[in-house]
């Protein structure tokens, strides 16, 4: 302990000796000398209590300091027990905070540098307030950055309408808004709750549909540029090796009768790789050329049953069970695409239970939110998660002899008939919905 700590104790040991020494003269009736002992028995107390408040004084000072985020002091350990404890839990807070701010830093700048606009709201007493706000948000709906919810009411009508009706809960959907009275642009909307005992908070994030279907297009048009790309080298890549043996072999003066088996067995080879690139070419014109559906109102049961009715023989092959649920609606849709579609789907099925022990395939026709749900589901071996997102690319497959244009097709019939078919996974097994939305 620093001498300058002993002082307190050696005023308070002043102190008592100089109360006693005073009591005695005050018993010998000297009151001169017990005067002048009490009155520094006095300023010995004073003294000490002085002492004893700086350095309280200096630990209040840390404390408030920890309390108002204001690390600019630089206390140093002064070997009071009091002192060195606040310093310590200073240092320790002052840490931690430089810490969070730094990493506040990092998430900020990442979240600025997204794409899509970005808001953070918190709650706090009932009141919202923003947490967070990207450039990108602010630069979509041209407005000010406000730390008050409540200021985007005027700015935004529209749009905070839209936020409030959903409660600050998860949701997500598609709205038009005009910004400063231009052309109405769309733009995907998603709002997710995320709370804990504490605290609060809103996401809100924005994209502008455009943005999101030029991506998905970008993404499309690579995807099957590699596909076309790898199928044309796969089948040119020997047609043209072949074709220099040919060269090779007619310029020879004369031709024996092994060259001339060499010439048949790559001729062979050439018209086989050339009818696989005219079926493959043959399948790519199914889906870019799609013919319109002609509309008429027809039974989905009935689809179905002839549907099933034309693979009955694969099902009984393969000894799948079927289970039909089939409530009978009427759709206006094209019933040679839909049956086409229908059976792509149940081919599918049929691949994929069929290394399981027991087989089956189960059908559903059923009303979801006023619209007509047709699923097709099995128990098979499913779909990897890391291919899900790829099924309904063109020509992409995972069978040996597959064509990777079924699923394709399928989905581009259910577009042109304005609905739209889903893959959902399940425990075991894979389920297709298509969705009638007229």
């Amino acid at each position: 302990m620093k001498n300058r700590y002993i002082y307190p104790y050696f005023f308070i040991i002043l102190a008592i000796a100089s109360g006693i020494v005073a009591f005695y003269f005050y018993g010998q009736n000297k009151w001169i000398s017990c005067f002048l002992f009490t009155i520094l028995t006095i300023g010995c107390v004073i003294l000490s209590q002085a002492s004893v408040l700086m350095y309280i004084s200096k630990t209040e000072k840390l404390l408030l300091a920890i309390q108002k985020k204001d690390f600019s002091l630089f206390p140093r350990h002064e070997g009071n027990s009091l002192t060195d404890h606040a310093v310590q839990l200073y240092d320790q807070s002052k840490e931690e905070y430089l810490s969070l701010s730094s990493y506040r830093l990092l998430y900020e700048e990442i979240l600025n540098q997204l794409e899509i606009g970005l808001m953070i709201l918190s709650e706090k007493e009932h009141a919202w307030e923003v947490f967070y706000v990207n450039p990108v948000f602010l630069e979509i709906l041209q407005i000010p950055k406000y730390n008050s919810w409540a200021l985007y009411e005027n700015k935004m009508p529209g749009f905070y309408k839209i936020i409030e009706e959903t409660g600050y809960d998860n949701s997500q959907d598609f709205f038009d808004i005009s910004i400063n009275e231009n052309t109405r642009q769309s733009y995907s909307l998603r709002t997710k709750k995320v709370q804990n005992v504490k605290h609060r908070f809103c996401i809100i994030s924005l994209e502008s549909v455009q943005k999101i279907i030029e991506q998905k297009e970008r993404l499309a048009w690579n995807n099957l540029m590699k596909v076309i790309s790898h199928e044309l080298l796969n089948t040119l890549t020997p047609v043209n090796s072949l074709i220099q043996n040919l060269e090779y072999i007619v310029n020879q003066d004369t031709i024996d009768r092994e060259d001339q088996q060499d010439m048949k067995e790559s001729l062979m080879i050439i018209n086989s790789k050339s009818k696989q690139l005219l079926n493959f070419v043959d399948d790519y014109r199914q889906v870019a050329e799609l013919p319109k559906p002609v509309f008429k109102s027809i039974s989905l049961k009935a689809i179905v049953e002839s549907a099933l009715s034309f693979l009955k023989p694969e099902f009984e092959k393969n000894a799948i069970s079927t289970v039909n649920i089939l409530e009978d609606h009427i759709v206006s849709a094209d019933e040679k695409m839909v049956e086409r579609c229908l059976i792509n789907l149940y081919l599918n099925a049929i691949h994929a239970v069929s290394e399981q022990q027991e087989k089956i395939v189960k059908t559903e026709i059923k009303i979801l939110n006023n619209r007509v749900i047709l699923s097709i589901e099995d128990n098979g071996i499913g779909i990897q998660k890391e291919i899900q997102d790829k099924i309904f690319l063109p020509f992409f497959t995972t069978r040996s002899r597959g064509s990777g244009i079924g699923l394709t097709l399928s989905k581009s019939i259910m577009e042109a008939h304005r609905g739209y078919l889903n893959y959902k996974p399940l425990e075991q097994g894979s389920r297709f919905e298509i969705w009638f939305v007229d």
